[in-house]
């Protein structure tokens, strides 16, 4: 199935691209059409269609608020110990109050 210039330029202007005549030239429009139809030709009977393939559920877990119960282990990252003792990073003060 051969298309026409002007069947190509048509379908540019009907998907608001647009082609020049040299691009035109170039494009091999017959081999994707004869691989299309390649693939309607294959048989599919006894296979099931994947409609969505997000239909399939992820496992979940409960959603629940705790505190990790790792506080110790990450106040340990700490590069000086001011501040662990109440529960807390100490930071250096970034803005001066005036």
């Amino acid at each position: 199935m051969a298309f026409s210039k002007q069947q190509l330029q048509k379908f540019a202007d009907l998907i608001k691209i647009e082609i020049t005549d040299e691009k035109l030239a170039e494009m091999n429009i017959d081999s994707v059409v004869e691989w299309l139809d390649k693939l309607q030709k294959i048989d599919t009977t006894g296979v099931e269609p994947i409609l969505n393939p997000a239909e399939h559920k992820l496992p979940r877990r409960a959603d629940v608020v705790t505190d990790g119960n790792i506080r110790d282990l990450v106040l340990a990252n700490t590069p000086d110990n001011a501040g662990t003792s109440r529960g807390y990073f100490a930071v250096p003060k970034v803005m001066d109050g005036e």
